[in-house]
C-alpha cells in the first residue's frame, strides 16, 4: 500500500481524501510538479522546485512549504516507498472554499504528494521511434505556468491515441511549439532548434537538460519555433519529458522524418542524458 502525503499527514494513499469544495476539485485552480528519481535520487530536484514555485507565484496560490519543507516531504516518501526507480508526484491546489470564480485571500492551499513505481523501459520507443500527429494549438495563453487544469492537453492526446499515435505535437499559427505532454526539437543539417521558453510552452526539466546537454557539446541550436514546413522536412524530430526523457520520432501526419529511423545525433544527445542520471 503506497505511503502519500496529505495536509502534513503521511498516510495510506487509499485513505487521502479532500472536500468536494477543493478548489482544485471545483475549477482546476491548482498546479503540479512531477519529479523523476533515480537510484533514489530526485532528478534536478532544484529545477523542479524552481519551477513550483514559479507556478504558485504566477498563479497567486500561497506556497506552503520552504524549500527544506519539500525536499523533507520528497526524501521521506523516496524512502518510504522501498523503490529505487520511481516519481513523485506534487499538487498543490488553492485550497476549500465557497464555490466562487474569484478567490478568498486568506485561504490555506492543500497540499498532495505521492509516489508511483518508474514503468519499464520501453526499449521499442528508443529503437524504432515515435508516431506523432500534429494538432491545432487551441489552449490559453499561460501555457508557461505548470496547472493541473489540462483539458485541451487530454483532448489533443486523446485525438493521437485515436489516430495511432503516441503523442500531438501542437502548432499556433504556423509554429511549432509542443507536444500535449512534451517539448519538441527539430534536427537539420546537424542544426537543432526549440521554441523559445515563453507564455506559449511549458519550461520542460527535460528540455532544459537537453539544451544544456547541446550547449556543452557545441551542438548549434536556436530557440526559436520551427514552421510546419520546416517539421515536415526534418532530417530528426526529438519529444522530451520526464517520462519519456529525450525519445526520437520517426513519423509525423504519417510520414517518416529524414531516414524513418532514429537519428545518429539523438543517439548521442540520449546516451549524454542517460549518464546525468547516475
Amino acid at each position: 500500500m503506497s505511503t502519500a502525503y496529505l495536509n502534513g499527514d503521511y498516510l495510506p494513499l487509499e485513505e487521502c481524501k479532500v472536500s468536494v469544495l477543493d478548489r482544485g476539485f471545483i475549477f482546476g485552480d491548482a498546479v503540479y510538479e512531477l519529479i523523476p528519481v533515480y537510484n533514489s535520487k530526485p532528478f534536478y530536484l532544484q529545477a523542479h522546485l524552481m519551477r513550483l514555485a514559479r507556478s504558485l507565484e504566477q498563479t497567486r496560490i500561497n506556497n506552503p512549504h520552504t524549500e527544506d519543507g519539500w525536499k523533507q516531504i520528497i526524501n521521506k516518501l523516496i524512502e518510504t516507498s522501498g523503490l529505487e526507480q520511481l516519481s513523485v508526484y506534487l499538487q498543490v491546489t488553492r485550497g476549500v472554499a465557497k464555490r466562487d470564480h474569484a478567490f478568498p485571500e486568506d485561504i490555506t492551499p492543500t497540499v498532495f504528494a505521492m509516489t508511483n513505481s518508474w514503468p519499464a523501459v520501453n526499449t521499442g520507443m528508443y529503437k524504432k521511434g515515435l508516431t506523432v500527429i500534429t494538432a491545432e494549438d487551441m489552449r490559453w495563453d499561460r501555457c508557461d505556468i505548470k496547472v493541473t487544469s489540462l483539458m485541451a492537453n487530454v483532448m489533443k492526446k486523446q485525438q493521437a491515441a485515436e489516430n495511432n499515435a503516441d503523442e500531438a505535437i501542437m502548432i499556433r499559427d504556423g509554429s511549432v511549439l509542443e507536444g500535449s505532454a512534451t517539448n519538441v526539437f527539430i534536427v537539420k543539417e546537424g542544426q537543432v532548434s526549440t521554441a523559445p521558453k515563453n507564455n506559449l510552452i511549458l519550461p520542460g526539466i527535460a528540455r532544459d537538460v537537453v539544451v544544456e546537454i547541446l550547449n556543452e557539446n557545441n551542438i548549434p541550436l536556436f530557440e526559436q519555433a520551427a514552421t510546419q514546413a520546416q517539421l515536415t522536412d526534418a532530417d530528426e524530430v526529438w519529444i522530451t519529458s520526464s517520462t519519456k526523457e529525450c525519445a526520437p520520432v520517426t513519423i509525423v501526419d504519417g510520414e517518416p522524418v529524414g531516414s524513418g529511423t532514429p537519428g545518429e545525433l539523438w543517439q548521442k544527445v540520449y546516451d549524454l542524458y542517460q549518464q546525468r542520471k547516475k
